[in-house]
């Protein structure tokens, strides 16, 4: 499976943003998908997972009730939903997909989102 994210950019603080995972590749619905984020030289924090056909999901507390997952397995895509933007969430996400198992996973390039302080 490969992974290519999209929609990072600079957004002003308190604002919105929505990064995409295209999945390229064939079971997309086996794998549950979870979006990353690390800065450089900063350990990587995990900020969300959904499961494989989008039951439960699950969040880092720094995100809780500002992000949100999702999924769209008829188009092999995975979203991420970001609200009220805050400087700290300044960072290059991932979207990786697990097919636990397989023990399968996979890892996008990372898209840089910037909020400004």
């Amino acid at each position: 499976v490969q992974l290519v994210e999209s929609g990072g950019g600079l957004v002003q603080p308190g604002g919105p943003l929505r990064l995409s995972c295209a999945a390229f590749g064939s079971t997309f619905n086996s794998y549950a998908m979870s979006w990353y984020r690390q800065a450089p030289g900063k350990e990587g924090e995990l900020v969300a997972t959904i499961t494989s056909f989008g039951g439960r999901t699950n969040y880092a507390d720094a995100v809780k009730g500002r992000f949100t997952i999702s999924r769209d397995n008829a188009n092999d895509m995975a979203y991420l939903q970001m609200n009220s933007l805050k400087p700290e969430d300044t960072d290059v996400y991932y979207c990786k997909a697990v097919w636990a198992a397989r023990k399968l996973e996979y890892w996008g390039q990372g898209t840089q989102v910037t909020v400004p302080s």
